[in-house]
């Protein structure tokens, strides 16, 4: 790790704040942040018989968004961490399917507070605003920040406070939380550069419009396989700080505030993936994650969400 204050990237070091201190039909979607805000919010129903209605109809209508690798189209079917983690746990729940809708990451909260999906499947980063209008699942992956840059790392950019002190222009995805780290960093305002999907990262990096592009490790590392043989390169990963407190990117399933057995049911199964490092591998490996992603026992989402 480049900072001295990061806790090293495996399940014991990998520790939330409080812990340290104690075949599938698709309709159209745009590509996004997985840590991106949510634009406006709906009146939760009560979802106290849900999981009973789920398993009766045989199917949860799941929203995604459109980011590789956490949810994505391949070959005219969901692909991704999120759908193949939670179709593994919908399974064990005795709810063989999943009917999707791919939609806008900003679109996402609202649309299962208007009951447009059951759940909302993106690994969307557990904050506590987010925590104020819905209910997160236990954390189901872990990711710390990275930064891409071009080859050979010409300003030497380790991690956000390196591109302060550069002077560099670092780009971000738009409303996504890496706008606030940078601005955390000392990156002034106007060297902070909105970019509106994965890909424009790399081509205004290759363009010479900004020097870093920064977005959780997971997602950079799957952008540059996609990208084999541009001239960029993906850093090692660094835990942001705000306020002197350190930054863990943590995801997860996403329900309304009244579904509390359908989540609790959730989290009993995925615990049993979490809590076997060789099986959450083989599940979602191929997607870039591995056991330095596996969510360590002592990260809560009650945690997360306090803040």
């Amino acid at each position: 790790m480049p900072t001295p204050s990061a806790a090293p990237l495996d399940r014991r070091g990998f520790l939330s704040r409080t812990a340290l201190l104690g075949g599938l039909a698709l309709a159209p979607g745009l590509v996004t942040a997985c840590s991106r805000t949510e634009a406006g919010t709906g009146a939760p129903k009560d979802d106290a018989d849900l999981l009973a209605k789920l398993r009766e109809q045989g199917f949860v209508r799941v929203g995604f968004a459109g980011e590789a690798p956490y949810g994505f189209q391949d070959g005219g079917e969901v692909a991704g961490e999120a759908p193949t983690l939670h179709r593994e746990v919908f399974k064990a729940l005795g709810i063989p399917e999943l009917r999707p809708t791919l939609t806008e990451f900003g679109a996402l909260i609202p649309g299962l507070l208007a009951d447009r999906f059951d759940v909302v499947s993106a690994g969307m980063s557990i904050t506590p605003e987010r925590c104020a209008k819905v209910s997160f699942s236990e954390p189901e992956f872990v990711s710390p920040t990275a930064l891409m840059v071009r080859k050979g790392n010409p300003k030497q950019l380790g991690d956000l406070k390196s591109c302060a002190a550069a002077g560099a222009t670092v780009g971000v995805l738009t409303g996504a939380v890496e706008a606030s780290y940078a601005k955390a960093a000392g990156v002034p305002d106007k060297a902070v550069k909105s970019l509106a999907k994965q890909q424009d990262g790399v081509d205004a990096l290759l363009a010479g419009r900004i020097d870093a592009f920064a977005l959780t490790g997971i997602s950079l590392r799957w952008l540059g396989r996609t990208n084999q043989g541009a001239a960029v390169e993906v850093g090692t990963p660094f835990i942001p700080e705000i306020g002197g407190v350190r930054q863990f990117s943590a995801g997860g399933a996403v329900f309304r505030q009244g579904a509390s057995s359908l989540r609790d049911a959730f989290n009993r199964e995925l615990a049993k993936i979490t809590g076997a490092p060789d099986r959450y591998v083989a599940l979602i490996g191929r997607y870039g994650f591995t056991e330095r992603e596996v969510p360590p026992r002592s990260l809560r989402t009650a945690d997360l969400c306090a803040g």
